[in-house]
């Protein structure tokens, strides 16, 4: 093996916009390239280390010595080191060795910008290539109109490792994935799917929310190429897919990014805002130019280099706030006195600002789970510039609610309604997500009350009323078929339930709820808007029911909701409606077919009797636990 050749990718222009934090393609720069120069193939490498004194590269073609082929240090001061090493191939591992300035130390790290790792617990990166030809042409070309927020937006959360095994205990790989998962996501009539976190992670218990490889999908599940396949085939069935991105906090694994180059690179150095004390992780420095640039290059990535149309932010609540999960005297306020970090809401906006900018029909989608204003605001506006944001308020309360004993709800109904005083101030996504079903919070089953009819009624009528509220949706696998115990990401997900009336039943509730949303306008056109929700009655206590309108463009697609939060039926029971045309019935959660008791009219003709508010009424039968939907 040569020595190391002077080479570079970078022009002047390429160290100017990165050190101004402006180069959002640093993926193309940094990092290992397969190339060849002078007609000798070999690898290029480029490592940002401004503290080195000196970096090597390091690997199973120098038997892991430091010294033999040390990168050159560029002159411009940008603290980038590289060079050409003929011979290296595809698939050859490699670390760096960076011997630091400060207190003369040495680190050995992963490649920040590796397409592809070692399977963990091994840690090395590799020299990769993931050429692919893609055939999703039809979705990227339609995606603008498909992804819109006046579109469907159903979406199925995945953690790839736990939702199906095979032997028992093998998870499925990315190419397994592309057959049978897409096929499941299809058939169920999800229009999105998102991945929990598939960038490279050492520990699995972290569920992929501990990154140190963030250019490289896990290696677990099979080659880079293989997780384009798995997205290609979900666009070709025209379903999008979204990303869990983590730019909130990152590991301490000795070959990370911390302490990369035996300085604090990456992280911020003061410890109030560069550690995070409940993930025991560091937090990045969004105030560093050439690190913003390496984090917005990486959500770039991920949308060039992998066609996908989202990225949800993860724990974008921690970031925004100085005094996040700290006591006083943890934290120290910004220049202004107060508690918003203003360098991590620059970042965002700038994040948001590019992405949306260089790809047409993309979404970014916001966990943030406080009242912070104008998270889905465009940023010209002052807002942050996500396209939504998840509704942790709805989901609290919907999961409290459901929990009571209906005996009791007609005291509490204000929390199913008191999400409606505020659905429209952002772009909302109602999420009952893997958090929700872990760490002794039980399984969505079996958080209902009841005995076993009444658990599996309480579940289809919770799932009505979330798929019926304004905003866009998100179940987390496992919920669709009513998963009886509590997610456990090291086990397959019970499928031999849905053997059984009472799973089959949550599953093809599922189905048409989907089915549902996505044919009928009026569930989806304004479902950020205020002009598609109406009241009907919001305060029916005594028999804990109550009754809306949803609205889309056009009057004719107008849907009349009503839902009864107890198992006594409701028989002659009055609803005020907008038209004198018959109503038609849309949905039923209690129909036979869900394994329910199949009460409810399917078609009414209203009275010139006033109710609620209106000129005309319809005299319902109200099944028990149920929602009814009528168009």
């Amino acid at each position: 093996m040569s020595k190391v050749v002077p080479h570079s990718f970078f022009t002047d222009f390429d160290i100017d916009l990165f050190k101004a934090g402006k180069h959002f393609r640093l993926y193309n720069k940094l990092g290992s390239h397969l190339t060849e120069v002078n007609g000798v193939k070999g690898a290029y490498f480029a490592v940002w280390a401004p503290s080195a004194k000196s970096v090597s590269v390091i690997g199973d073609f120098n038997y892991w010595n430091a010294g033999e082929h040390e990168l050159n240090v560029r002159w411009d001061s940008s603290g980038i080191w590289e060079g050409f090493i003929s011979g290296v191939d595809k698939g050859t591992k490699y670390k760096y060795k960076i011997h630091s300035h400060n207190n003369d130390m040495w680190t050995e790290k992963a490649d920040p910008f590796a397409r592809f790792c070692e399977l963990p617990p091994n840690t090395a990166s590799l020299v990769w290539d993931a050429p692919y030809k893609w055939k999703d042409q039809d979705w990227m070309d339609t995606r603008e109109d498909k992804n819109g927020l006046d579109k469907p937006y159903s979406v199925y959360e995945v953690h790839l490792g736990s939702w199906k095994k095979k032997h028992g205990w093998e998870s499925l790989t990315y190419l397994e994935m592309a057959d049978e998962l897409v096929n499941y996501v299809d058939e169920m009539g999800f229009t999105h799917v998102e991945f929990m976190p598939v960038m490279e992670y050492p520990y699995d218990p972290s569920w992929g929310y501990q990154l140190t490889g963030y250019f490289a999908p896990t290696s677990r599940f099979g080659k880079p190429e293989d997780f384009k396949v798995l997205v290609d085939k979900f666009h070709q069935k025209g379903i999008g897919v979204i990303l869990d991105w983590v730019p909130s906090h990152f590991p301490e694994d000795a070959h990370g990014l911390g302490y990369f180059d035996g300085s604090h690179l990456y992280e911020h150095p003061d410890r109030r805002r560069g550690y995070h004390p409940d993930w025991k992780s560091l937090i990045f420095n969004y105030g560093r130019n050439e690190v913003r640039a390496f984090l917005i290059s990486n959500a770039v990535f991920w949308l060039d280099q992998y066609h996908v149309d989202g990225l949800r932010v993860d724990a974008v609540a921690s970031m925004l706030y100085l005094d996040y999960s700290r006591e006083d005297g943890e934290w120290e306020p910004n220049m202004y006195g107060n508690n918003e970090n203003l360098e991590a809401m620059s970042f965002l906006r700038e994040m948001n600002q590019e992405v949306y900018a260089s790809f047409k029909g993309i979404q970014t989608i916001a966990e943030e789970s406080t009242a912070f204003s104008g998270v889905t605001k465009p940023v010209h506006y002052g807002g942050l510039g996500f396209g939504m944001k998840w509704m942790m308020g709805w989901m609290h309360d919907t999961l409290e609610f459901f929990k009571k004993e209906p005996i009791y709800r007609s005291y509490d109904l204000n929390n199913i309604t008191f999400g409606l005083t505020y659905a429209f101030t952002e772009n909302f996504m109602l999420p009952l997500s893997h958090d929700e079903v872990v760490y002794g919070k039980n399984s969505l089953l079996y958080r209902m009350p009841g005995d076993e009819w009444q658990r599996f009624a309480n579940l289809r009528l919770m799932f009505g009323y979330m798929f019926t509220h304004p905003g866009a949706n998100l179940l987390f696998m496992g919920g669709e078929f009513g998963q009886s115990s509590e997610w456990n990401f090291l086990q397959s997900l019970d499928w031999h339930l849905t053997q059984y009336a009472f799973h089959s039943g949550i599953q093809e509730t599922v189905k048409d709820l989907n089915k549902m949303y996505k044919n009928n306008p009026a569930l989806y056109e304004n479902q950020f808007n205020p002009a598609g929700f109406q009241w009907i009655e919001y305060n029916d206590h005594e028999n804990s029911v109550i009754s809306f309108i949803r609205k889309g463009k056009d009057p004719k697609d107008d849907l009349i909701v009503v839902c009864n939060f107890t198992p006594v039926p409701r028989e002659n029971y009055r609803v005020g409606v907008p038209k004198t045309s018959a109503l038609k019935l849309v949905f039923n959660s209690d129909d036979t077919r869900y394994a329910g008791s199949g009460m409810g009219k399917k078609t009414m003709k209203p009275a010139k009797t006033p109710w609620n508010g209106h000129y005309q009424s319809v005299v319902m039968t109200l099944p028990p636990l149920s929602v009814v939907v009528y168009k």
